[in-house]
């Protein structure tokens, strides 16, 4: 038996009525079958009115930062999920262009009914659905499959820092942390089945740069997506709190471009790591990154349009830069040198080679190298510009809320406080090479990476 999906995870874009016709889930940032309650309710409203149910994807030529290593991992993961539809009876049809033309057209030629989206929190996503949902004529709802608890409602504002957010958050999730239903074989039939997506000809149309190539630490799909996270649990899950912050060690879950692409449900992950739990086997760390700090992201980028700017910093940050932005700083790099790894610091060097090299920085790392970009720029504005760019262009996970906020976290203060006054940096936290040879063994990281 199909088990409902919460209200509370499903929002109406629009106040049009459902309509009689298949109905269509708008897959984006959620790209799997299982574990997926934007799938799920598409499912249980085509069941309620005996509809068929329809999957498309819509590849957009060019998507911010994104890399043809960014489409290949997306692309490669694509097709394991059209196999699987096939086998439940559910249509996927792969849409190339704008959201805002291509979703309406194709709405309309299936004679459709009801339209699901999932949700991101980005502007871009945001501007899309605002597109669609008035182009279309007939229900649209968006339903949150990424988060544990849906964004909307975990809180109705924008949260000051993790303190704040953590006991709203802890609070429910005992009401949604829980097991997922699976799809069922759908039974009722399209009109004609889809054709054979021509895979090859769709990455031929992409504008993307081809210079940035494959990475190769990171098998793609929904099935790869699974292994790794059973390997993490299974493997590495009891040295996570020890581990997780030695870059020479491998400590961390390696999971982030799987949950950025949504080839790995979140909830799945919190489910399974819970039931991990056992003496000696500690999840609290694991599930505070995961959880709080994950979700902490997303509510920042939902409750402010401006995430990647200056002006999202708080005010203290900012008049603390400001106060700031006329001291001289020791090194100035450009956009260039930064992105050769042409620094005087070899640590710093080694953090970008990582993640060009690898598609993936560590997360101690990524903190270290945001702030040293704040440390050799003229201003915040040039730092955060940097920053999202090579985040964007060259991490499996970027153009993400987790990276918007980690940057404005390291360059603006965002969920963190007031630290002590130094130049540059005013009173932003401050990291240093020193502080980092007190932590991990340097020579070695940097030996990884040359």
């Amino acid at each position: 038996m199909q088990h409902p999906v919460d209200d509370r995870r499903v929002r109406k874009c629009n106040q049009k009525p459902a309509k009689t016709g298949p109905v269509i889930y708008w897959m984006s940032r959620d790209q799997r079958v299982n574990d997926n309650w934007a799938l799920l309710y598409a499912q249980e409203i085509a069941l309620e009115h005996k509809s068929p149910l329809i999957v498309a994807f819509c590849l957009v030529p060019e998507f911010l930062g994104a890399t043809l290593r960014h489409y290949r991992f997306m692309l490669q993961g694509l097709p394991e999920i059209e196999n699987k539809l096939g086998k439940l009876n559910i249509g996927f049809y792969l849409l190339c262009g704008k959201p805002g033309d291509e979703l309406p057209r194709f709405f309309h030629a299936m004679n459709a009914g009801i339209l699901v989206g999932d949700f991101s929190p980005l502007r871009i996503n945001r501007q899309w659905k605002e597109e669609v949902a008035v182009n279309i004529n007939a229900a649209f709802f968006e339903v949150d499959a990424h988060n544990i608890v849906p964004c909307w409602e975990a809180s109705p504002k924008q949260e000051y820092a993790a303190y704040t957010f953590r006991p709203k958050i802890k609070r429910m999730l005992p009401e949604f942390l829980t097991d997922l239903p699976r799809v069922i074989k759908h039974p009722h039939d399209l009109a004609d089945k889809p054709p054979a997506t021509e895979w090859q000809n769709a990455e031929e149309g992409l504008k993307a740069d081809r210079n940035i190539q494959e990475a190769p630490s990171f098998e793609p799909g929904e099935k790869a997506a699974w292994r790794a996270m059973r390997h993490f649990i299974e493997n590495k899950l009891n040295r996570y709190p020890t581990e997780r912050n030695d870059p020479t060690k491998d400590g961390q879950s390696n999971l982030s471009p799987y949950l950025h692409f949504g080839q790995l449900s979140a909830q799945r992950l919190a489910y399974l790591v819970r039931q991990a739990e056992a003496p000696g086997v500690y999840t609290d760390t694991f599930l505070e990154e995961l959880i709080v700090r994950r979700e902490l992201s997303d509510n920042f980028c939902f409750y402010n349009n401006q995430y990647d700017s200056v002006e999202a910093f708080p005010r203290w940050a900012k008049e603390t830069l400001a106060a700031h932005a006329s001291d001289p700083r020791d090194y100035l790099y450009s956009l260039e040198e930064f992105e050769a790894a042409e620094t005087h610091d070899d640590l710093w060097n080694a953090a970008q080679k990582e993640m060009v090299l690898t598609g993936k920085m560590h997360g101690y790392m990524r903190m270290y190298w945001a702030k040293k970009i704040l440390e050799w720029t003229e201003s915040a504005e040039q730092a955060l510009e940097i920053a999202i760019y090579l985040n964007d262009r060259y991490s499996l996970d970027g153009s993400d809320a987790n990276g918007y906020t980690g940057i404005a976290w390291s360059i603006g203060g965002v969920h963190d406080r007031a630290w002590f006054q130094r130049p540059v940096f005013g009173k932003i936290r401050y990291m240093s090479y020193g502080g980092s040879k007190a932590k991990f063994n340097v020579k070695s990281y940097i030996t990884n990476f040359k």
